[in-house]
């Protein structure tokens, strides 16, 4: 490799092997500023993730009892199981949504919520899914107004519990992974780990690629920090797709990068088929409304074989909003509107009407939450152990090598952000854009960069490669 400790003269013709020298020197220093942002928080969400990774196994030993009875015969009609569960319910609260039991064997699920929360959502509750107190809930269901969840035996009508609706583990493991338990206001710090992840990532890709075939052949003789460079590269690669797919999913329902990509997909087109607003009932002198147990039987009839949550109108002249409960077979995901007299369909999404963009989500959000059954589990736990290897490793390599000051950062070499390939800034740019704390952030590392330049300036301290 070319030494490049000294700038060339601007007269000379550049080598291709000092162009790569120096943009190598630039994006292995951004790959450190990114390690140092981005390590503490992505230790945490790994861990936190692998904890979540085993929900259906701890949820099946905390709450299975809750879940699951022995079937007695035939089910009794939903209408009387929802009665048992209004009469059961704290005073104070209203009945927000039924999950009704699909297998022999499930229990039902209601979902009430304070009357005064309720009522200040208007028939516009039904716009929204209520926090799936069993299964994964819809990005954001957190924000939702907090309730009580009641499980009935379909066969008996007895109430066999309870619990407050955010105290499911699957919930308290989702909201330890993704704001650390401390509410909105520090989901923050996860989704900057995630954006400066994106960026070692990318520039990590970048550093091993001029290596190619060496950087993937067996390190039978490599020892001490080559040991650890060789199979830090190796994993971190290897992983690469998978990681691109878990932090673009979790940007996803991010807050600030979950908003900028929201707003791209609406512009887009992209948005999945909604209700249109407005949808009212239509009222018949002399007949009451159908009951839950009709309702349902409409519903089946006309949306697939998977676990419903029904929602009631809270209008007489509101509709029923029913939606798939079970987020791990995306190919059935549906919403359905039908009129609370008749049972006709008012509104019906399927699979088949949902966009690329949707389609994309429903199947990549559940895979990040290892809802698709045990090899997704042991993919995510594979996944996630390697992520932690390449963490540690990458700090392996830092302390080894580390020279004193300027935080341990590698010397830029000169004249390298001029070398900055047009693609690279291409992609900085929208990053930035999608991502605004990450370009926040970036802003701040800017900063500090002109300031350490400034002191080396002053200073006269030389900058070898």
């Amino acid at each position: 490799m070319t030494d490049t400790s000294n700038p060339l003269p601007q007269s000379a013709a550049m080598s291709q092997d000092t162009v790569l020298a120096r943009r190598r020197s630039l994006f292995w220093r951004i790959h450190l500023w990114a390690a140092f942002i981005a390590t503490p928080f992505a230790l945490i969400a790994t861990l936190t993730g692998l904890l979540y990774v085993f929900t259906p196994q701890i949820e099946n030993a905390l709450h299975g009892h809750l879940d699951r009875v022995t079937p007695q015969g035939r089910a009794m009609p939903l209408d009387d199981l929802v009665k048992a569960a209004q009469q059961a319910a704290p005073s104070g609260m209203a009945l927000r949504s039924v999950v009704a039991s699909l297998e022999d064997g499930d229990t039902v699920q209601a979902v009430f919520r304070p009357q005064n929360a309720l009522a200040g959502m208007g028939e516009h509750a039904g716009h929204q899914h209520a926090p799936a107190p069993a299964k994964a809930a819809a990005p954001g269901s957190e924000r939702m107004p907090s309730g009580v969840v009641l499980y009935i035996n379909p066969y008996t009508a007895q109430v066999l519990g309870s619990h407050p609706e955010m105290e499911r583990f699957s919930l308290w493991a989702r909201r330890l992974h993704s704001s650390l338990l401390q509410g909105e206001g520090w989901r923050w710090l996860i989704e900057l780990s995630a954006s400066w992840l994106m960026v070692m990532l990318m520039t990590g890709v970048y550093l091993w690629w001029p290596r190619g075939r060496a950087a993937v052949a067996p390190a039978t003789r490599a020892q001490g920090r080559k040991w650890w460079q060789h199979w830090h590269a190796l994993v971190g690669v290897s992983l690469a797709l998978m990681s691109l797919v878990i932090l673009t999913t979790g940007l996803t329902w991010s807050k600030y990068a979950g908003e900028q990509i929201k707003a791209l997909r609406d512009v887009s087109g992209q948005a999945p088929p909604s209700a249109p607003k407005g949808l009212k009932s239509q009222s018949v002198p002399d007949q009451a409304p159908l009951g839950w147990e009709a309702v349902w039987k409409a519903a089946q009839s006309q949306a697939p074989d998977v676990s419903m949550q029904l929602t009631p109108p809270t209008t007489p002249q509101g509709v029923w909003r029913v939606s798939n409960y079970d987020r791990s077979q995306p190919e059935k995901r549906f919403n359905l509107v039908l009129d609370a007299y008749s049972g006709q369909p008012l509104f019906y999404a399927g699979w088949a009407e949902q966009t690329a963009f949707s389609k994309a989500t429903a199947i990549g959000i559940p895979f990040h939450r290892g809802e698709f059954g045990l090899w997704n589990q042991a993919v995510l736990v594979v996944f996630g152990l390697g992520v932690l290897f390449s963490l540690v490793s990458g700090w392996v390599m830092f302390f080894k090598r580390r020279r004193a000051g300027l935080l341990g950062l590698p010397r830029l070499a000169p004249g390298s952000w001029r070398l900055v390939p047009l693609g690279a800034w291409f992609a900085a740019v929208l990053m930035g854009a999608l991502m605004p704390l990450l370009a926040l952030s970036a802003a701040v590392v800017a900063a500090a960069e002109v300031g350490m330049a400034w002191r080396q300036r002053r200073h006269a301290i030389p900058q070898p490669l």
